[in-house]
């Protein structure tokens, strides 16, 4: 008796101090907060809740139907004790929790999407996000906080090549752009939206890797002669850049040469002694390459068009990959820009100033990722909508980059800058960085 009692004590005493350091642990450490209490208390009221939320969101089902034959008579009515979806156990996540739920017979996932943002209040969460991966589930994921507000990226132990963590996803893990998965990206966003910041941190990503970057930026080179201390080749205007995607495209049917005479499908097959250096080209400023101001402009756009939808076609497998950025992108620049995008499987979106753009970005990838885009605030500089090949997307935020830190890197790493023409090194690979 007297040991249940000093038991019942001191988790009375435990649960009091929790309370009173409750606050200032969430604001110092707030993912200990999350598992020591945000976690228990949420999955608490996520079990309380879930019943009378179904019930009023009118996805509860009676097992009963709601109507009844009375002699001649059909009667109709509110079915009796109605049946909520089956939930699953709330999983543990880093700074939130997700919880499958099984849906009844004739329910599909857009029923519960109209229910998320009651979800998001009657749990108080910050956000409730669905999705679905398998027949007759949805998974239902809360986050506890808006990790985008100060982003921190989680220390990577080590490094793949063509692998950039760039910053962090909405539900706290790293926002990687891995050209592996998508060989191509689109890039778009106004001016101070964060763009030039997101293709800072991404440069700053692939500058230690075995991986030669190139730079189109008809802005003059402002904004990438940052990093021409680590760039084999930088156009500043477009008869340079007619010039590069030339000789790119040069070499890809050199490496695709290379490849067939050896039985190779991709540079990946290839043995380590013989695989080339992929290279990343990076086009700031796309539209500019598509503008035309007279009729001697036709010839070399018609040509710069070309050899970029060529590298799109063909680049991934011979380790060419483009990342296409600009403020506008859209279909009035010509078919060979809505050509083109059609090759970019990965797509992020910043604040944009036109409809137009973020439906050349998201339009044809999914709709709800489209309204999410043209909600981005100016306040919320550096958010992104991401998308990628798997058809999922998520609200992401890229790591401030200063240009001062931008300089340093492109200098400290600029001996792995292949000079061009000669991409076909053997160099040791850099440490920490695998292939």
């Amino acid at each position: 008796m007297i040991l249940a009692q000093l038991l019942w004590v001191a988790l009375l005493a435990t649960v009091l101090i929790l309370l009173a350091t409750g606050p200032g642990l969430r604001r110092s450490y707030p993912y200990i907060w999350w598992c020591v209490l945000g976690y228990p208390v949420t999955v608490i009221r996520v079990r309380l809740t879930w019943r009378r939320l179904t019930t009023n969101l009118g996805l509860a089902v009676a097992k009963r139907p709601g109507r009844a034959l009375l002699g001649d008579l059909v009667v109709r009515g509110d079915p009796l004790k109605p049946v909520p979806p089956r939930l699953g156990a709330p999983k543990l996540r880093r700074g939130g929790l997700e919880v499958a739920v099984q849906m009844h017979p004739g329910q599909v996932p857009d029923h519960f999407l109209s229910a998320v943002e009651a979800l998001t209040h009657a749990w108080r969460v910050h956000a409730v996000r669905l999705f679905s991966d398998e027949r007759g589930f949805v998974t239902l994921s809360a986050l506890a906080w808006d990790p985008l507000r100060a982003p921190v990226v989680p220390y990577q132990l080590k490094q793949r090549v063509l692998r950039a963590v760039v910053g962090l996803l909405e539900d706290g893990r790293a926002w990687v752009i891995d050209f592996r998965r998508a060989p191509h990206w689109l890039i778009v966003g106004a001016t101070r939206s964060g763009k030039s910041t997101l293709i800072a941190s991404l440069v700053k990503e692939l500058a230690p890797q075995r991986v030669a970057l190139f730079g189109i930026d008809l802005k003059g080179g402002m904004e990438l002669s940052l990093f021409e201390d680590r760039l084999s080749a930088l156009a500043s205007t477009r008869t340079e850049a007619a010039r590069l995607l030339a000789e790119l495209v040069a070499e890809t049917e050199a490496r695709m040469q290379f490849c067939r005479s050896v039985g190779a499908r991709s540079i990946w097959d290839l043995p380590a002694k013989a695989r080339v250096l992929p290279v990343v080209l990076i086009v700031d400023e796309v539209a500019e390459l598509y503008l035309m101001a007279t009729r001697e402009d036709k010839a070399e756009v018609g040509e710069i068009s070309t050899n970029l939808l060529r590298l799109s076609q063909l680049g991934a497998a011979l380790g060419i990959h483009l990342v296409i950025a600009g403020q506008r992108v859209g279909s009035d620049l010509g078919p060979g820009v809505t050509a083109l995008r059609a090759q970019l499987a990965g797509r992020i979106c910043h604040r944009v100033s036109d409809a137009g753009t973020a439906e050349m970005a998201l339009g044809d990838l999914n709709k709800d990722a489209l309204a999410a885009a043209q909600r981005i605030t100016l306040a919320e500089q550096g958010v992104a909508i991401t998308a990628d090949t798997d058809g999922q997307w998520l609200r992401a935020r890229s790591i401030h980059v200063t240009p001062d830190q931008a300089r340093r890197t492109a200098r400290k790493y600029a001996r792995l800058a292949p000079t061009w023409p000669g991409l076909h090194t053997t160099d040791e690979p850099t440490e920490g960085v695998h292939l």
